[in-house]
């Protein structure tokens, strides 16, 4: 069987995290027991497998993000096309779309429990 990556992160809102990987980034819930004694969602895009569950005790959202935290990396086909779907829903920016000088374009955001975000494209 070959590899594959899955990342479980801690979501204070399931019903947030759901609302936020499945309207703005295009992902397919797979997996919703929101509602069972232990709370859990998941969400797939071709591969890509995001879990969450909710945490047990508070947590600093500043450790989430860059640079003490962990860059998720979504590489995409369009990058134009996923940036117009985030605009379009109306998520705010982190970073706006933009041609890096490595080459690569991408854009940055913060999902709503404040992990980074980056969409990255060849074109």
């Amino acid at each position: 069987m070959p590899a594959a990556l899955r990342i479980e992160v801690f979501a204070e809102d399931l019903d947030a995290f759901t609302d936020f990987y499945v309207r703005v980034l295009g992902f397919t819930l797979v997996d919703d027991r929101r509602t069972s004694e232990w709370p859990y969602a998941a969400v797939d895009r071709d591969g890509i497998r995001v879990g969450a569950v909710r945490p047990w005790t508070t947590v600093d959202r500043a450790v989430r993000g860059v640079p003490t935290g962990v860059e998720i990396v979504i590489e995409v086909d369009d990058v134009h096309a996923e940036h117009a779907r985030v605009v379009e829903a109306g998520w705010p920016l982190a970073d706006a779309l933009q041609q890096r000088p490595w080459g690569l374009t991408d854009f940055r955001l913060h999902d709503p429990d404040g992990y980074f975000i980056r969409i990255t494209g060849k074109n």
